[in-house]
């Protein structure tokens, strides 16, 4: 450790979607703005370029032009109000990475697979990480073969889908249908120029029909190993260490070893009757490392270790999914839906090649320090159909529903080795005063209407109530329009109220861990909220986030050109964060004074922000047809954000007439959540093709971010890292069915800047570069793909 909804689609939206968006994912921008689009939205003939609110479609063609295999990096370059940092040494955050949509928390973006809502992570990013304090869901486990395209919805949406979507919505449409030219296989293998983190990765995905034309079964799969790289500076902090100017510490990209499946079925029980299913299950091991233990630490053994040692952490993440329903039409044409909806994800953080320093020459040296699983289970009824109004032009959409979801969280302890005393080294085991499993469920309805008033205007409305077993009721509404003042120009709007429950790790996520403070080893505890030790520091009861969402954007596509500009405000109270570390001589005392002596404080999750973020995203895109001579394509596209806090929850009365003033939410993390992603992004892109060959161009530009480092708020202290521009290259040739691609990503081999020397982040220059660069810190990556289609 470095620092102490689901969307409610009936069958013919969904399948109509898939069909046409499979027939047009190969083609340019000017058609893709014409498909019909299913998240945010209960109408079936809603595109992209008439949509009420900004949508990214992003195909299974874009997926495949960077030579990076992580979706949440893909995404992140196809969609520049997506960031996804790339932590490497913070506890699990460096395997399960987490992404977010417009500099917001990664837990307030919700992510949809075919339109059901995806579970979440197991893993709570606590040690540092950008989205410190969230447990998302992990785009990672979802087999990028089995993609037919992507749905980005860039707007507040609770009141469509409930819980997570304050930031906006990345609905996942898988690959359907069987057939010639259908089934493709792939394998891209690279490394980087520095010669380190090779890697490969398979890729297939296989339809056959069922019934004869009665339905079909598609069957993806993914697997793939990388190796770890490294970027750690060399050590001078001790000329006496047997390893004084060696590299000690490890950062960079992770090794992962990485398996996946999934699997979709769809067969018609009767004339507007069909039956589907998907199944997914997906396996991902790596290691994180801590930092370096010196041979002469009070943290060594040097029987065991006597250079010292980098502990590292052994990160399992095993995921699986099953989703399976019955959707129809009626002969009155009421489109239904039925579904049942599972999904699991499962987490080990094992340390290996570390120690337990109480234990002495005795301590083992790799240990089982428990395991993290989260649940979700959910039941949804949705039912949509178009009414004729007599006093309105054209059918109203008239769309409502039901949902129960049950999520549960639990925390096995580790073995007795991993958490006696301070613990193992790196991560210390989850004591059996941390285990425990809990539950929750939430029952909620909606009613959504949409119509087009006009020939000009369009205008939905929707709203949703739901009941949580552990925080009571919530109500969100969405209210979007639109206006064509001609077939070519568009405003639109929203204004939107939204909520996001509290998760279940930030209520009851429990560790201890032993951080150096002030030069003292002092254990802390990240506490729940309901420990008594956590109420006598001020912890309460968790609420629900509360958002205001107001969107104003502009469309223009004259023909072979389009153009989208959106303006958007997110207000969010009550903002879950984790507290600082309430540690110190007056702590101990209070807690002494009330009955919990020898604990020396420590943390818990607490509604403590009111925060504001304002942005810009703006899209473009231009065909050229050159006849003989080929097709050219651009694209354009530009995010910029800021995110400042209102407000911070004054300390408990109950503390403050004990004397005891606490810092809820410290300097670093408020930097954080303010100046932590990058202040701005564009992304050009440039598309050139001509008989077999095609070449392929992205310019991406990521914004200065920033590294709050002093505790008490120096602002001298602090770190402004500079805006940096990567280029990405490929060329393609196709023949026969048969596609070889050869690339490069950050062809100019574009680092981000250093820390200063004698930085705390450096830590000795041995830590050179930021923990949440946007685009990493290992440079130049070329690989070559061979692809098939049949």
């Amino acid at each position: 450790m470095k620092h102490a909804l689901p969307v409610r689609l009936s069958l013919s939206v969904l399948v109509a979607a898939q069909t046409l968006v499979s027939a047009a994912h190969a083609q340019d921008d000017t058609t893709k703005l014409q498909t019909v689009v299913v998240t945010g939205t209960r109408s079936v003939d809603r595109s992209q370029s008439s949509s009420l609110s900004p949508i990214d479609v992003v195909s299974a063609q874009d997926l495949q032009s960077f030579g990076d295999t992580q979706l949440g990096a893909i995404l992140s370059r196809l969609a520049p109000s997506l960031n996804f940092p790339r932590a490497p040494g913070n506890d699990g955050s460096g395997i399960v990475r987490p992404a977010a949509l417009r500099g917001l928390s990664p837990d307030q973006t919700l992510v949809l697979v075919n339109g059901k809502r995806w579970h979440t992570s197991a893993l709570l990013n606590l040690q540092g990480a950008l989205g410190r304090g969230s447990a998302p869901a992990d785009l990672n486990a979802i087999p990028v073969s089995a993609i037919d395209h992507i749905e980005i919805l860039r707007d507040g949406a609770s009141a469509q889908y409930g819980s997570d979507a304050i930031a906006g919505v990345i609905n996942v449409v898988l690959k359907g249908a069987a057939g010639t030219g259908t089934n493709t296989a792939s394998i891209t293998a690279g490394r980087y120029s520095a010669g380190d983190g090779r890697q490969w990765q398979g890729e297939a995905s296989l339809g056959v029909p069922l019934g004869g034309d009665k339905g079909w079964a598609r069957l993806s799969l993914v697997q793939g190993h990388a190796d770890a790289t490294n970027r750690g500076g060399r050590d001078y902090r001790d000329p006496s260490s047997p390893v004084y100017g060696q590299r000690t510490q490890r950062i960079g990209e992770p090794d992962i070893r990485n398996h996946q499946a999934l699997l979709n079925v769809q067969y018609a029980l009767s004339a507007g009757v069909d039956a589907y299913a998907f199944a997914s299950t997906s396996s991902r091991e790596g290691t994180s490392p801590a930092l370096f233990r010196t041979y002469d630490s009070a943290r060594n053994v040097r029987s065991i270790y006597p250079e010292g040692y980098l502990p590292l952490n052994d990160v399992r993440s095993i995921d699986s999914a099953l989703v399976a329903g019955v959707r129809g039409t009626t002969t009155h044409g009421w489109r239904w839906d039925i579904s049942g909806n599972y999904g699991r994800d499962r987490v080990g953080i094992d340390p290996i090649h570390t120690l337990n320093v109480d234990l002495g020459d005795a301590s083992p040296t790799r240990f089982n320090a428990g395991r993290l699983t989260a649940t979700q289970k959910a039941f949804d009824v949705d039912v949509a159909r178009d009414l004729e109004v007599g006093w309105l032009r054209n059918p109203l959409t008239l769309a409502f529903g039901l949902e129960y979801l049950h999520q549960q969280y639990a925390i096995d302890a580790g073995d007795p080795s991993s958490y006696l005393g301070t613990g193992a080294q790196g991560f210390p085991g989850f004591q059996p005063g941390d285990a425990g499993s809990h539950a929750r469920h939430d029952v909620a309805g909606y009613l959504s209407l949409e119509n087009q008033i006009t020939d000009k205007l369009s205008g939905s409305l929707a709203v949703r109530h739901e009941h949580y077993s552990d925080f009571g009721n919530t109500t969100s509404g969405t209210l979007s329009a639109r206006y064509d003042f001609t077939d070519a120009f568009a405003l639109r709007g929203t204004a939107a109220t939204g909520f996001r429950a509290p998760s279940l790790p930030q209520q009851f996520y429990t560790t201890t861990s032993t951080n150096v403070i002030g030069g003292v080893p002092t254990q802390i505890r990240n506490f729940a909220v309901s420990d008594p030790v956590a109420r006598a520091l001020g912890a309460e009861p968790l609420k629900p986030e509360k958002s205001h969402n107001y969107t104003l954007g502009a469309v223009y596509a004259p023909g072979a050109w389009t153009l989208s500009l959106d303006l958007y405000q997110i207000t969010i109270g009550n903002r879950v964060v984790p507290s600082e570390n309430l540690v110190g001589d007056a702590v101990r005392a209070y807690l002494d004074s009330q009955g919990f002596a020898h604990i020396q404080g420590g943390s818990y999750f607490t509604n403590a922000l009111k925060t504001r973020t304002r942005g810009v995203d703006l899209s473009s895109g231009y065909r050229l047809d050159l006849g003989d001579a080929g097709r050219l394509q651009f694209t354009a596209a530009y995010n910029r954000n800021h995110t400042s806090i209102l407000s911070v929850a004054p300390n408990p009365a109950s503390l403050a007439q004990n004397g005891l003033e606490l810092v809820r939410v410290g300097h670093i993390a408020q930097g954080y959540i303010t100046r932590g992603a990058p202040r701005d992004k564009i992304a050009l892109g440039t598309d050139y093709g001509r008989g077999r060959w095609n070449l392929h161009g992205a310019l991406t530009r990521y914004g200065e971010f920033t590294v709050n480092q002093d505790p008490v708020g120096n602002p001298g202290f602090d770190q402004v890292f500079p805006a940096r521009w990567l280029l990405d290259l490929s060329a393609s040739y196709a023949t026969h069915g048969w596609t070889f691609t050869a690339g490069v990503d950050n062809l100019t081999n574009v680092y981000p800047q250093k820390y200063k020397t004698g930085s705390d982040g450096a830590v000795g220059g041995t830590w050179p570069y930021p923990d949440y660069s946007p685009f990493g810190y290992s440079g130049r990556y070329l690989y070559t793909r061979v692809a098939y289609r049949w």
